[in-house]
């Protein structure tokens, strides 16, 4: 089993490489919460939702929470649609090396990490044409972190998603903050998220020994896994937007824990 697991390991950041070049990957966050919230608040309100995102300009958190899950069951849906038909032998393919249901599975966890990001106030990761590839890179990939279970990227995205860490944030240099804080967390993530997903691809791989039970296996275990990746980070990002300064300091402490070579962070600069 050893052998044949070493010969299907993915290069895991030439498959988010090679995902992110995929247009419909990227998603618009206009357009997303557009779709979202038309049918429920006034065109005014709509204006808001667009401008400060969807909890500042004024939609409760419960509701945001179940935005959330539709979006994750809608996606779950989708993306075991999709493992279903890349599931069979012969089905859909894709030219290289990455398998076609692996990369389906993958390409929908990156357009769900977004949908959640932007729902719960992100700012948008394409704004223009100009945008850092890298960065936008290190925030997804702390998002599928989360997704993924890697341990302290939770904690990470709750400290580093609420507004009160904004204030301190801000007064670090940005060339430091991504070598002392993002970075360990990416290169950890990275690092997990390979690890699990070369299993899994093993675990499809035995599925697909008998091609017509091996797509269906294949499509309700992409919809199994993708269900509790999207709650892991719905979660995780909604409860950002109320920590407390106590809880924030909470889950700075226990990310230091899982990462002790990021930055140390004066509290006291919090503006009161």
């Amino acid at each position: 089993m050893a052998n044949k697991l070493k010969k299907k390991q993915i290069d895991l950041t030439s498959l988010i490489d090679q995902t992110l070049k995929v247009p419909t990957v990227k998603v618009d966050r206009k357009d997303f919460l557009t779709k979202r919230f038309a049918d429920r608040v006034s065109k005014e309100k709509l204006n808001q939702i667009l401008a400060l995102g969807p909890y500042k300009a004024g939609i409760n958190r419960s509701e945001l929470d179940n935005v959330a899950k539709a979006v994750i069951h809608k996606r779950s849906l989708k993306s075991a649609g999709l493992g279903f038909a890349t599931g069979v032998p012969g089905g859909l393919a894709m030219a290289g090396t990455i398998p076609a249901d692996l990369y389906q599975f993958f390409g929908n966890s990156v357009v769900l990490a977004q949908e959640l990001a932007y729902l719960y106030g992100h700012d948008d990761l394409w704004l223009d044409e100009h945008t850092d590839m890298e960065e936008a890179r290190n925030e997804i990939i702390m998002f599928l972190g989360v997704m993924f279970s890697v341990a302290g990227t939770a904690n990470a995205l709750k400290f580093i998603s609420n507004g009160l860490s904004k204030q301190l944030l801000k007064k670090l240099p940005q060339k430091a903050l991504t070598k002392t804080l993002y970075y360990p967390i990416i290169k950890k993530s990275l690092l997990y998220i390979g690890i699990k997903v070369n299993k899994d691809v093993f675990a499809k791989g035995v599925a697909k020994v008998v091609p017509v039970l091996g797509g269906a296996v294949g499509g309700t275990l992409t919809y199994i896994s993708m269900r509790p990746m999207g709650n892991r980070l719905y979660k995780a990002l909604s409860e950002a937007l109320v920590l407390s300064e106590e809880g924030l300091y909470d889950e700075y402490k226990a990310m230091k824990e899982y990462f002790p070579d990021i930055i140390d962070i004066d509290f006291s600069d919090i503006d009161n």
